[in-house]
């Protein structure tokens, strides 16, 4: 079987996300970039199945030149060709991405990916619009959000998570299927696959850019609360201090700080001995004689 797997490049931003000047676009002048998780995923699901069944395994993405490298990466991963759709930098939004898709498939062969896969959303836009758009315009049924999957011959079995229940689905083949990060554990690269990929031949595709109707006015990182690290003191005196902060936070049981915030009384230490146990050193009092009679101290 022949599966066609399309693949987003993403900013790989893993700290504060920081916007341009004008707020239309993140900067990644310092970050790299990578392929979303989803479709890494999807990646590994397509190259599982032509292990087991035979056939081979189509990366495609829309992009700059340099999501050349991204598709490389998902060589390495076991891919056997790549396609980029290449583009001048513009943003492409849903609706002329799955345009682009729908052409390249038409190039590259109807027939030839009776299974295509895409991530469920994308990590940056998380639009959900592209797979179901592509399926729409192919005419193929469309499953959506899968972490489970099954191909046996013509019929694909499909689930997925929905509100504490299991969905699960058979359509026949062809289908487009988007996947959710979780259905299988992506694996690394080896040192063998970076070298195939390194000498791949891409497949560079130019689509016709088309406007879809959707503006975006300006991109707008949501406030987050700062958190700090607060030093509650230095030993046995830092003990009524994180009492009252785990009264604070409901994780002590009712009363158990006001006993916890009262010290233990003291006990009597060896040095000093207590005024009921008289000392080594001052002798206690003459015993008086307890034998019948006795009226004096014991000798």
């Amino acid at each position: 079987m022949d599966i066609l797997v399309c693949v987003k490049r993403v900013p790989m931003v893993g700290g504060k996300m920081v916007l341009t000047a004008d707020g239309a676009d993140v900067d990644t002048r310092l970050s790299g970039f990578t392929v979303s998780p989803h479709e890494e995923c999807a990646v590994e699901e397509a190259v599982q199945i032509t292990e087991r069944d035979g056939g081979s395994v189509t990366v495609l993405t829309l992009g700059p030149p340099e999501s050349a490298d991204q598709l490389r990466d998902m060589l390495a991963l076991g891919a056997h060709r790549g396609v980029l759709l290449e583009t001048d930098g513009r943003e492409w939004g849903p609706i002329a991405t799955a345009a682009a898709i729908v052409q390249a498939v038409g190039e590259l062969g109807t027939t030839s990916f009776p299974l295509i896969f895409l991530g469920n959303e994308a990590a940056d836009t998380g639009g959900y619009q592209v797979g179901v758009r592509v399926a729409h315009a192919l005419g193929r049924p469309c499953l959506t959000g899968i972490k489970r999957l099954q191909v046996s011959g013509d019929v694909l079995r499909a689930g997925r998570d929905y509100r504490g229940a299991q969905e699960v689905f058979e359509v026949g083949l062809p289908a487009v299927v988007t996947v959710k990060e979780g259905i299988n554990l992506p694996r690394y690269p080896s040192l063998p696959g970076r070298l195939r990929a390194k000498r791949a031949e891409i497949t560079v595709l130019e689509p016709q850019w088309q406007a879809d109707g959707l503006r975006k006015e300006r991109l707008r990182v949501p406030e987050t609360s700062a958190q700090r690290a607060q030093i509650l003191g230095n030993g046995a005196a830092a003990v009524p201090e994180l009492v009252r902060v785990l009264d604070e936070l409901g994780v002590l049981p009712s009363g158990a700080h006001s006993s916890a915030a009262q010290p233990p009384a003291a006990q009597p230490s060896a040095a000093q001995p207590s005024a009921a146990q008289p000392s080594a050193a001052q002798p206690s009092a003459p015993l008086a004689d307890a034998r019948p009679g006795g009226d004096g101290p014991a000798a």
